[in-house]
């Protein structure tokens, strides 16, 4: 039986186990051996050798298998070229003794998980792990196979080039004018946002993930009058508990173990411009209390500080929850929602966006034109467009930059085909997942039954015809139907062209 091998970098949430003891979590890699057997783990890391020692010699003591750690010597962590190189020697290895592999894909830089997924796709078989505090130990399907003759390419990528393609951050001179919409609702609150940057009052921004808040609380302080003064975004969620008031107001030297300087939060950094805290509804009651006072007078105190700093910031804020239904639970301080929504808008998700697919689409493949030159005559074919036109995007903006991105590095010709697209989407459950999540509608908010029935047809018609290799019968038998003409009277109904 082969021997069972985890591999993974050490990451810095890793090592803060032991360097920030107070920090609850162990660890992406501590929290996997907790929970999983292996026969032995097989470590890489790029940190000082007398950093990873202790780590190396804690982890053990917590671990039954024996852990073996290599340095990897790289110019930087997100250099691509040399994360290959070092990462397809050090699996050839081990695949060479024949164990069974783990990769644990949580620690290390996204460059160090974008080459654990290349070569364990094409490669090195193995099965993916990754770690959270939130999720804990979990299993990941990468539901997309890469055909190895993609490989080579990666070699000859420049890390810096990948990083800027793949960076989804608002630019930093965000105008209105980079909002793209063509879109009733959009055009609307573009121009609220307009009015709303004109005033000196706080700004509260509701929308999933990946809407554009970052992007509207720019454009809103770059139209201000506060546009040369500073702009600071904060994620709140992103935030360690114990952390939060040192992050909000700075400290002084000495205030805890590891204050070895003085250090300005970001209500001092951002005096006189525009402080954005996203994902403010994740902040705790405590926290809350502290920023009602600094909003209602200006003032705050660093911790291990005597004295006050008064500082004039304007408040950007953003959240994806619901604030209202917070407050009525007693979570979130009613004073306080009161006073950061004083303008408030709601961005709508791009599948509410009636007419945006195509024209956002075509926007963002330009856009990673303008970064790279390879990918300037790179076009969407018509059917890739349906694709893009039938998926729920619930990642939104985001989501479509990135898979525009896969789909163009990807494509083999200037034309991005519909097999390009499928290939570089990921698949992800509905929430409850498969049969829980269509039959998870709010009933009594109204439903559009055909659409949802729509919905579905879109999404397993493309995979029936690529399981049965584009015959229309056999996708018609593989569906449940009849015979083809059913098929295409379905095809017809919902707007799907053959893949």
């Amino acid at each position: 039986m082969n021997k069972h091998t985890l591999v993974s970098w050490i990451g810095a949430t890793d090592l803060k186990a032991i360097e920030e003891p107070g920090d609850v979590s162990p660890g992406p890699l501590a929290s996997t051996l907790s929970e999983r057997v292996f026969d032995s783990v097989e470590l890489l890391y790029n940190y000082p050798k007398k950093r990873v020692a202790p780590y190396i010699k804690w982890l053990q003591a917590r671990c039954k298998a024996p852990v073996t750690a290599a340095h990897v010597p790289l110019t930087s962590p997100t250099n691509f070229g040399e994360i290959y190189e070092q990462v397809n020697t050090r699996l050839n290895e081990l695949t060479a003794n024949k164990v069974e592999l783990s990769i644990l894909l949580s620690p290390g830089t996204p460059a160090m998980q974008a080459v654990w997924v290349l070569l364990g796709k094409t490669r090195y078989p193995c099965a993916f792990i990754q770690s959270s505090k939130e999720q804990g130990v979990q299993d990941v399907d990468i539901p997309f196979q890469l055909a190895a003759e993609y490989v080579p390419v990666a070699k000859q990528l420049d890390a810096k080039r990948i990083n800027k393609l793949a960076d989804t951050n608002a630019p930093l001179n965000a105008a209105f004018d980079d909002i793209v919409t063509h879109n009733p609702k959009m055009l609307k609150l573009k121009q609220q946002a307009q009015i709303l940057a004109e005033r000196e009052v706080p700004v509260l921004i509701y929308g999933e993930s990946g809407t554009g808040k970052e992007l509207f609380s720019r454009a809103i302080h770059n139209a201000s009058k506060r546009a040369k003064k500073p702009f600071i975004p904060l994620n709140c969620g992103a935030i360690p508990a114990e952390l939060v008031d040192s992050v909000l107001f700075g400290h002084k030297k000495g205030a805890f173990t590891g204050a070895t300087a003085d250090k300005p939060g970001v209500f001092e950094q951002a005096d006189g411009g525009t402080l954005f805290l996203d994902e403010f509804g994740e902040l705790e009651p405590q926290v809350q209390v502290r920023l009602l006072r600094v909003l209602q007078d200006g003032t705050f105190t660093p911790i291990g500080g005597t004295n006050e700093q008064k500082v004039n910031v304007r408040l950007v804020t953003a959240t994806h929850r619901n604030l209202m239904e917070k407050v009525a639970e007693g979570s979130f301080r009613e004073d306080l929602f009161y006073r950061i929504a004083v303008g408030v808008l709601h961005l709508p998700p791009i599948r509410e966006r009636e007419g945006d697919l195509t024209l956002l689409a075509k926007q963002l493949l330009a856009n990673l034109a303008e970064e790279d030159e390879s990918l300037k005559d790179k076009k969407i074919s018509p059917d890739a467009l349906n694709i893009i036109l039938a998926h729920a995007w619930r990642g939104n903006v985001r989501e479509l930059q990135s898979t525009l991105l896969r789909a163009a590095l990807w494509c083999q010709g200037d034309e991005i085909t519909a097999a390009d697209l499928r290939q570089a989407l990921f698949q992800m459950p509905e929430n409850g997942s498969g049969r829980e999540g269509v039959l998870s509608h709010d009933v009594s908010q109204g439903i559009d039954l055909d659409e949802l029935i729509g919905d579905l047809t879109r999404h397993y018609v493309p995979l029936a015809f690529d399981a049965a290799k584009g015959v229309k019968k056999e996708a018609a038998r593989l569906l449940g139907l009849e015979n083809h003409q059913t098929l295409d009277n379905r095809m017809t109904k919902y707007g799907i062209t053959k893949p």
